[in-house]
This record gives C-alpha cells, sequence and structure tokens, in this order.
C-alpha cells in the first residue's frame, strides 16, 4: 500500500538528517529555537512571521535562525520581493533529525515535555502510559521502528484545530529486574 504524501510543509526536505550530538543538540537546547523548528515543520516563515507568533522581537528571532542556519538544521527554502526589500523563508532541512554521537544531556527531551505539558481540568489529555516487560533486543529495535512510523504519522497529518499537540515515544533499556526465561 503507498505511504500518503505528506501535506506538511509547503516546501521540500529530506525525510531525516543526521545531526552531530554537540553542536546541534546545542543548537536545540533552546526553547526558542526548539519552537522555531516546530513552526518550520509545517510551513516555511519569514523572521516576521515567527517573530509574531512567538511574540519575540525580529532581532532575537533573527539571531536564533542564524544559530539554527549555522548548525545546518534549517536553510532558505525560497524568496520573495516585497517592495524593495527580499524576504527569506526559511524551512527544516529534514522532517526528523537523528542525533548521532555522545549526548551531554541525555534528558533533554523529557524534561522538555514536563515544561510544556498542560493538564486542562476535565480533558482525556495528556495520557501517558509506562511499561515494562523483558524482550529480546531484536524485539525491542522492532517496537522502535512502530514508534518511529507512528510519529512520522503524526508529524505528516493535516494541521487543524486550537491546540497543538506533542507525542513523546520511546523505548529503552533498564535495570529493573525480570524473571528468568524459563526451562524448556
Amino acid at each position: 500500500m503507498p505511504q500518503p504524501v505528506p501535506s506538511v510543509p509547503d516546501y521540500p526536505l529530506d525525510e531525516v538528517s543526521v545531526v552531530a550530538a554537540t553542536p546541534g543538540l546545542k543548537a536545540i537546547a533552546d526553547d526558542t529555537r526548539m519552537a522555531i523548528l516546530d513552526l518550520l515543520a509545517e510551513r516555511a516563515a519569514t523572521t516576521s512571521q515567527l517573530a509574531d507568533v512567538l511574540g519575540k522581537p525580529k532581532g532575537t528571532v533573527g539571531y536564533h535562525l542564524g544559530v539554527l542556519q549555522d548548525a545546518g538544521l534549517i536553510h532558505v527554502v525560497r524568496t520573495a520581493k516585497v517592495r524593495a526589500m527580499t524576504e527569506k523563508y526559511f524551512g527544516r532541512v529534514a522532517r526528523t533529525f537523528r542525533v548521532e554521537g555522545p549526548m551531554d544531556d541525555r534528558f533533554a527531551m523529557l524534561r522538555r515535555v514536563i515544561d510544556e505539558c498542560v493538564f486542562p481540568d476535565g480533558e482525556v489529555l495528556p495520557m501517558f502510559t509506562l511499561r515494562h516487560l523483558r524482550i529480546p533486543a531484536e524485539r525491542a529495535l522492532e517496537y522502535a521502528q512502530r514508534l518511529v512510523e507512528l510519529s512520522e504519522e503524526f508529524v505528516n497529518d493535516d494541521p487543524g484545530g486550537d491546540t497543538t499537540f506533542g507525542l513523546l515515544a520511546g523505548i529503552y533499556p533498564t535495570a529493573l529486574p525480570g524473571w528468568e526465561a524459563a526451562d524448556e
């Protein structure tokens, strides 16, 4: 069955880009830069447009765009002539960034979820579940691939509604005790 063509963003980009841990994580270890990357996942935008949505000065947003551009995470995807000026529209270089190499802060993503998650009274969401099971590493890798596919489906969905939702998915080894394998 053919995969649906993503409707977002409104510019071409790679599916995955490998980011070196040190410079890449430093570039995205900032709330404003992460917010910019999230917005650019939906559509290309100018410095002014991003500044308006983020409620920040254009100079501040321009600085953060420069950091992201220097790290190779975004680039100019098109330009438009407005009066005597040329506006640059920025976009991500890839839908997904895969960090490789040693990471100084392995829990930055989890802290971000804790910081941005809201708990509206009477709502079903957010929803979290935590499960543990002793399985072979090969099966864990199969689950990891399914989680990647689910996250890709999530980010390729058509945007709409009034709320921006986050999706956190992961599978990880633990040091928890487990039953010995059953004798055969």
